[in-house]
Parts: structure tokens; sequence; C-alpha cells
């Protein structure tokens, strides 16, 4: 079934590029045998730079499924994931993970996120776009407000 699973997903991604809708990507996400979510890449259509498949899919699953997490769930995805679709992936908690072109196969297509993975290991303030840590004597405060909190619901 992973197969057919990958091909569908496969198949979203060449139909998102044919119509016009956004780029070369699909995601589909299965629970227990069901087709759950599916989406192409919307960055494009929507003017959302984090509208990849994967996490319109993941936002859709959570929709339908009512949880903002994705626990024995599977995606499908027709390429490897970004840093950040992996990042979603991780928060939503997804079981597995099923890819088709890796992300050097997205380079080769000029979509290449390898900077990205780069800029992971570099200290904030020398990213190519720098981050500054601002020492507040307040930016604690919501933490605090969290950690006291009794009615939390913890992700």
């Amino acid at each position: 079934m992973h197969k057919e699973y990958l091909q569908q997903a496969i198949a979203l991604a060449s139909e998102n590029v044919t119509s016009g809708h956004g780029g070369p990507y699909g995601a589909i996400i299965v629970k227990d045998s069901q087709l759950i979510a599916a989406s192409g890449n919307k960055v494009t259509c929507t003017l959302d730079p984090t509208a990849h498949a994967e996490i319109v899919a993941i936002r859709l699953a959570c929709i339908k499924l009512n949880d903002f997490q994705l626990h024995n769930c599977i995606l499908y995805t027709s390429c490897e994931p970004c840093p950040m679709c992996l990042g979603a992936i991780y928060w939503a908690r997804l079981a597995k993970v099923y890819y088709a072109c890796s992300r050097f196969d997205a380079a080769a297509a000029n979509f290449d996120d390898s900077f990205i993975y780069d800029e992971i290991l570099v200290p904030p303030s020398e990213r190519s776009i720098p981050m500054h840590h601002l020492n507040l004597a307040n930016a604690l405060q919501p933490f605090n407000i969290w950690t006291e909190k009794s009615d939390k619901v913890v992700y």
C-alpha cells in the first residue's frame, strides 16, 4: 500500500504543476488505511510561504480529526520534507513519513533548501538573516504564566 499512497502524492504534485496551482509537491495523510487529507503545494496561489504541501495536508488532517496531533497517521509526500515541514511533522507527531524524491532531486530542479539546513547550525547572530537576542526584564513572563497554569493543554 505504501507505494500506492506515494503514487497518489506524486500524481497530486504533477496535477498541481499542470493546473498552475503551485509547485511540484504533493502530500497525503493516511490513518488506518483511510485517506484523511491531501494537498499540493499552495505557496504561490495563496501567497503564503508556509503553504507547502505537507503543511497544508497537516492542517487539513488536524481539522478533519479535530486534534492538533496526528498520532498513528502516515504522511506520504512527493519529496523529502524541507526543514520547515520536518519541524511540522515532529510537532504533529506523525507516526511515519514516506517520500519519493530526495532534497537533492529538488535542488536539481532549483528548489534548493540546503542553505536552511546550513543556517540551523550557525549561531543566530551570524545567520544570513541576523537574529538579535534582546534581554528584557519580563521576557520570561509568558513561560512563567504557562508553567503555573493548571488547566493548560500540553503539546
